[in-house]
């Protein structure tokens, strides 16, 4: 395994709370070595060039208040760069009203997932924001690996108006509990994502 510096080659790629499950399922022997095999401290080339082509990027995240959060962020394919193995530049920005927008600081936490829709193919990425500026950010890889395509409806994917370009309806409702609306939203999708994370020390997040 190829060691950037972002982990230790003789670190665990789990956290504790993976490693409980584990031990639960009587996997975590297996699980370890699998781990240390595939999750890497660095994009490998077909990675760079996986999230390079992509119109979509999803992503979790914690707030300042400790609430998980799951958005995405759009582009036209190649908003994505990664100039080298250990970084990737997001040449867009979230939505004013996404809370994400606020949330966009250098040391924040993200776990990103990038999807081919339309093969089901998926990358995951645990990252660190490394710098931010009026139109993007930078990311620093914590961790690349991939994903069972599992779940995924395969589609094609077009824009209906401009990336960053706002909608005259665009609007945001904070809910306290699930509205009958929301409940109705939910059971009709499809497809559904959620955010999620552990309490390590460090704010991480992780987008599924």
């Amino acid at each position: 395994m190829k060691d950037n510096g972002s982990l230790k080659s003789d670190a665990s790629p789990f956290h504790a709370g993976e490693k409980e499950a584990q031990i639960k399922m009587g996997v975590a022997e297996q699980m370890e070595k699998f781990g240390r095999q595939v999750i890497r401290p660095f994009m490998p080339d077909q990675h760079q060039a996986f999230f390079a082509q992509l119109p979509v990027l999803f992503a979790g995240y914690v707030d300042q208040h400790g609430w998980p959060w799951a958005t995405m962020i759009t582009g036209h394919p190649g908003f994505l760069k990664s100039p080298d193995p250990a970084h990737l530049d997001v040449n867009a920005m979230p939505a004013s009203l996404d809370p994400l927008h606020a949330s966009l600081n250098v040391g924040q936490k993200l776990g990103l997932l990038g999807i081919e829709l339309h093969s089901r193919r998926r990358n995951r990425l645990n990252a660190t924001i490394s710098a931010v500026n009026g139109e993007g950010f930078q990311l620093s890889v914590d961790q690349s690996f991939g994903n069972c395509p599992q779940y995924i409806r395969t589609r094609n994917f077009d824009f209906i108006r401009e990336p960053g370009e706002p909608s005259e309806k665009q609007s945001r409702e904070d809910l306290a509990v699930l509205d009958e609306e929301a409940i109705r939203l939910i059971g009709e999708a499809d497809t559904f994502f959620v955010s999620s994370y552990a309490d390590t020390g460090e704010q991480a997040a992780s987008s599924g």
